[in-house]
C-alpha cells in the first residue's frame, strides 16, 4: 500500500463493536502498541536478535483493519494510519444519550448501527445515566437537544390524561 492508497479518517468504516469515543481511543492506543512492537522487532532483526513477534490484536482492532483493508506494513504506513486514527478520534460525530439505567452492549450496538445508517456512517454514542429520568432518553447532538422521556410525553398529553381520568371517575 502506498501513500495514495491509505484511507483518510473520513473514509474509515467503523465496526458495530466500536460504539463510543473511548472505543476509538482504544483502537488508537492498540495500534500505537502494534507499531511499537513491530518497530522493536525490526530493530532487533537488524542487530541479529531475531525473536518471533507475536501480535495480539483485539477483536475491535482486527475488525477495523479488515473492514478498512489496512495492514500494518512499514513504519511510514503505520504512522499515517495512526495519524488518521487520531483525526478520526477528534472528528467523529458524538451523540450523547442519557438513560435511566445502564444500557446493555447489544442494545447500544443496535442503536449505533441505526445511527450509522440514518445519521452519519461514523456516529458514536456517549452514554450517560440519570436515574431521575425514570423512562425514555435524553438525546443531545452538537446543535440539538431532544427529550424523549416519559415525563415529557406525560406533560404533553396532560390535558388528554385529565379528560380520560374525569371520564373514568364519572363512569363509576
Amino acid at each position: 500500500m502506498n501513500e495514495s492508497q491509505i484511507k483518510t479518517h473520513a473514509d474509515f468504516v467503523l465496526s458495530p463493536n466500536v460504539v463510543s469515543k473511548s472505543d476509538i481511543s482504544r483502537l488508537v492506543s492498540e495500534f500505537e502498541r502494534v507499531d511499537n512492537d513491530l518497530t522493536t522487532a525490526s530493530v532487533r532483526s537488524k542487530v541479529g536478535t531475531n525473536e518471533p513477534t507475536q501480535l495480539a490484536l483485539s477483536p475491535q482492532l482486527t475488525d477495523f483493519l479488515n473492514q478498512n483493508a489496512l495492514k500494518p506494513g512499514n513504519a511510514k504506513e503505520r504512522g499515517e494510519i495512526i495519524k488518521q486514527l487520531r483525526l478520526l478520534k477528534e472528528n467523529v460525530p458524538v451523540i450523547h444519550m442519557t438513560f435511566a439505567v445502564t444500557a446493555d452492549g447489544e442494545s447500544l450496538g443496535q442503536l449505533v448501527q441505526w445511527l450509522r445508517t440514518s445519521v452519519h456512517p461514523q456516529s458514536v454514542i456517549s452514554v450517560g445515566i440519570q436515574p431521575a429520568l425514570v423512562a425514555g432518553v435524553y438525546l443531545r447532538t452538537p446543535n440539538h437537544v431532544h427529550d424523549f422521556s416519559l415525563r415529557t410525553v406525560l406533560k404533553s398529553q396532560h390535558e388528554v390524561l385529565v379528560k380520560e381520568l374525569e371520564i373514568l371517575r364519572g363512569s363509576r
